[in-house]
């Protein structure tokens, strides 16, 4: 993965693997979701990653009602390592194609320099 993963997604790539923790990410980013020690087989989590990954998830982030990260700029460049087009990225994603290029742009790009030279 030449993807850097933010802080704030880490916990969940880390339990999940990369692969698996996306679809988590997709599928409940941007709202609650409740993670539990001993899950039950009809929480949509457990229905998704599977009891063994939810119960690895809540000892490592916490169990209980969570909000959970977006981290579409993260899932971007994960989709354009994997050689998806901006467009595809961005419908997708549900975002716009300029979001998406300025996602994907590199880190020293995106700020100006204090010293010109």
């Amino acid at each position: 993965m030449t993807n850097k993963v933010p802080a704030h997604i880490q916990p969940y790539i880390d339990t999940l693997g990369e692969e698996l923790g996306i679809r988590f990410l997709l599928a409940f980013g941007g709202s609650y979701a409740y993670l539990s020690e001993r899950p039950q087989d009809r929480s949509p989590v457990t229905q998704l990653i599977g009891a063994d990954a939810h119960m690895r998830l809540a000892a490592r982030v916490g169990s209980g009602s969570l909000r959970i990260p977006l981290a579409k700029p993260f899932i971007a460049r994960s989709f354009k390592d994997k050689g998806w087009t901006v467009n595809a990225i961005a419908r997708h994603l549900h975002a716009s194609d300029v979001a998406v290029r300025g996602w994907l742009k590199d880190r020293d790009d995106r700020q100006l320099s204090l010293f010109n030279s």
